[in-house]
C-alpha cells in the first residue's frame, strides 16, 4: 500500500509522547501485589473505572494556551451500557447510533476492544476496524496501536504488547497474539478467509457520508459489501459485528444496517426532550444550545439527534427572496399569526408568531420569532410586537389556531395583560382545515413564482434563520419542527381569504339561460 503521509506519522509520534506523559505510574498509589491484583479484578469487571484508570489523557480536558485541567470527563451511562451490552454478548449485531463528538470510535475502537482483550479469559483475538477509506483506518488503528506500545499503566499491568507490524502498514499483532487488521470502505478484506483465526470482533466506523448518500445505488452496493464481505469473514456469524455511527442520512448504509433483523440499535440523541445533554458529563445544557445556535437547525437535527433532513422536498433554497420592507402604511393589511406548539412549559419546543403584509401581489416576512421559549416569553414578545405597532400607528390582526387556546395560554395572556393595562386582541383560527402538510404544499407555489419575501433587515438574526431552515426541511413523513412554516400558511390563508373578498363582486339582475349565453 502507499505510504502515508509524513503529518500522520509526526501527529501520531506527538500523541504517543502524550500517552507516556498521561500515564505516568510515578505520582500512582503504591501497591503491594495483592493490591494490585486487586485492583486489576475491579477494572477488568468495572468498564467506567477501567477508562478512567487507563486512558486520563481521553478523559481530561485540558486549555490548550496553558495546558491546566480544566476537568475530567466521565463515561456516560450510554457508553458503560454498550459496553456491558458488547462483553456479554459473543455473538452480537448491532448498531451503535450515536451523535457527532459522542466518543463513537473512542469507545469501540480503543476502549472496548481493550477491556475484552485484557479479561481473565480473554474476549477478542482478531480485530478488523473498517474506515471511510484505507488511510482512514490505518490512522484508527494507530490509535490502538498507541494505547498498546506507550501506555505505561496497560505496559505496567499486562506487560509489554507490541510483536509484529504497524500501524503505517494496516496490521499488528501483539506478543499474545492478538491480531488488529485495517480495511477501507468496499476494499477486498485481503488476508481474512486466510488466515487460521477469523475476526471476531469487526468496528465499522463511520462508513458514510453526504456524496455516497445521495446515490442510491452505491448504498444498495455498499450495503450488500458490508453484508456478505464483512460479515461472511466472521466464523458463520460468530464474533461481535458493529457499527457506529450517526444518521446523516435515511438513504445510507446505516440506516439498512439498523433496520435488519436480528441487529441490536442504539439510539442516542444529544438532548432530551427538554434540551438536557445526555452526555451531562461533558457538556452543559447551555453549551448544547450555543452549538446547536452556530450550526442551524438542519445541521444540529443531522448531526445531533439523528433526523436527517432533504432540503428542498416541498421549498426549494433558491426560493427564500429577500427584499427591504416597506413603511408599515403601505401595506394592505398586516396579519400575526402565532402556532405556539402543543407543551406549554417546555423550552425546548419551538413556538412561531410571523407577522406578514400584503402588498399587491407581493407578501412580505416583516417579523419572525421563532424560538425555544415558554409560553410567557411568546406573550411578552407579541405584546411588544403589538406596542411597536400602535406606535408607529398602524393595526395588524392576531391570529392563533382555535386548538390552541386553551386556558394555560389564555392565562398567560391575561396575565401579562394586566401587567401593561389592556388585553391583546388576538382571535381564533376556526377554520376546519385540511392536513397540515397539504395546506403547507397549497401555498408553496406563492414561494416559487416570486411573491414571497422576507426581511432582509433580519437576515441573520436566528428567528429568521431557523424559520427558513424549517421550512426547507419541510417534507411529508418527517419529524421536524415546522412551527415556522404552520404560521406562516395561516398569515397568508388570512391575506389571501381577504383579497378574495375584497375583489368580489356581486351581480344582480335576471339569471341568464342556456338560450341566451351565446
Amino acid at each position: 500500500m502507499p505510504a502515508l503521509p509524513s503529518k500522520y506519522r509526526e501527529l501520531w509520534e506527538a500523541h504517543c509522547r502524550e500517552i507516556q506523559s498521561m500515564t505516568d505510574t510515578a505520582s500512582l498509589v503504591r501497591e503491594n501485589a495483592t493490591q494490585r491484583d486487586q485492583r486489576i479484578k475491579k477494572l477488568q469487571r468495572d468498564y467506567a473505572a477501567f477508562c478512567e484508570y487507563y486512558f486520563p489523557h481521553f478523559l481530561t480536558l485540558r486549555d490548550k494556551a496553558t495546558g491546566k485541567v480544566i476537568r475530567t470527563v466521565h463515561n456516560a451511562p450510554f457508553h458503560n451500557a454498550a459496553a456491558k451490552k458488547v462483553k456479554s454478548t459473543p455473538n452480537l449485531k448491532a448498531v451503535f447510533m450515536w451523535p457527532r463528538g459522542h466518543a463513537k470510535s473512542t469507545h469501540f475502537d480503543i476502549f472496548m476492544p481493550l477491556w475484552l482483550m485484557f479479561q481473565p479469559e480473554r474476549l477478542i483475538n482478531f480485530m478488523v476496524v473498517v474506515g471511510k477509506s484505507e488511510d482512514s483506518a490505518d490512522r484508527l488503528l494507530g490509535d490502538i496501536q498507541a494505547e498498546l506500545q506507550y501506555n505505561k499503566r496497560i505496559v505496567a499491568d499486562y506487560g509489554e504488547q507490541m510483536s509484529l507490524g504497524n500501524w503505517m502498514e494496516g496490521e499488528f499483532t501483539t506478543r499474545n497474539g492478538v491480531k488488529f487488521l485495517a480495511v477501507g470502505r468496499g476494499q477486498s478484506p485481503r488476508g481474512l478467509r486466510e488466515r487460521e483465526a477469523r475476526p471476531d470482533y469487526i468496528v465499522i466506523d463511520d462508513l458514510d457520508d453526504d456524496e455516497l448518500c445521495r446515490n442510491e445505488r452505491r448504498v444498495r452496493e455498499l450495503t450488500d459489501w458490508v453484508k456478505e464481505a464483512l460479515f461472511g469473514a466472521l466464523d458463520v456469524g460468530r464474533g461481535r459485528f458493529i457499527m457506529v455511527g450517526n444518521l446523516i442520512s435515511k438513504n445510507s448504509v446505516l440506516a439498512n444496517i439498523a433496520a435488519t433483523r436480528g441487529v441490536h440499535v442504539s439510539k442516542i440523541c444529544a438532548v432530551d426532550d427538554k434540551g438536557n445533554p445526555v452526555w451531562k458529563e461533558k457538556w452543559t445544557k447551555q453549551e448544547a444550545q450555543e452549538y446547536a445556535d452556530f450550526v442551524g437547525y438542519r445541521a444540529w437535527q443531522k448531526e445531533m439527534m439523528h433526523n436527517p433532513i432533504n432540503e428542498g422536498a416541498i421549498f426549494k433554497h433558491e426560493w427564500i427572496r429577500y427584499k427591504k420592507v416597506l413603511p408599515l402604511r403601505k401595506y394592505e393589511q398586516l396579519i400575526c399569526y402565532t402556532d405556539p406548539s402543543f407543551k406549554s412549559t417546555t423550552a425546548n419546543d419551538y413556538k412561531a408568531c410571523r407577522l406578514w403584509g400584503k402588498y399587491g401581489n407581493e407578501l412580505h416576512l416583516i417579523d419572525t420569532y421563532v424560538r425555544q421559549d415558554t409560553v410567557s416569553g411568546m406573550v411578552r414578545w407579541l405584546y411588544n410586537l403589538y406596542e411597536r405597532l400602535s406606535e408607529a400607528d398602524v393595526a395588524a390582526s392576531f391570529y392563533m389556531e382555535a386548538n390552541f387556546m386553551q386556558d394555560i395560554i389564555l392565562d398567560e395572556f391575561t396575565t401579562e395583560g394586566e401587567l401593561r393595562g389592556y388585553q391583546l386582541p388576538i382571535m381564533p383560527d376556526t377554520r376546519k382545515k385540511p392536513e397540515k402538510i397539504q395546506r403547507i404544499e397549497a401555498v408553496s407555489p406563492l414561494w416559487e413564482r416570486g411573491f414571497v419575501f422576507y426581511n432582509e433587515a433580519l437576515k441573520d438574526s436566528p428567528d429568521m434563520q431557523v424559520g427558513i431552515e424549517q421550512t426547507l426541511a419541510l417534507e411529508r413523513g418527517s419529524h421536524v419542527h415546522d412551527d415556522a412554516p404552520d404560521a406562516d400558511e395561516g398569515a397568508i390563508w388570512f391575506l389571501q381569504r381577504n383579497t378574495r373578498q375584497a375583489n368580489f363582486k356581486p351581480r344582480f339582475g335576471r339569471r341568464p339561460t342556456s338560450k341566451n349565453q351565446w
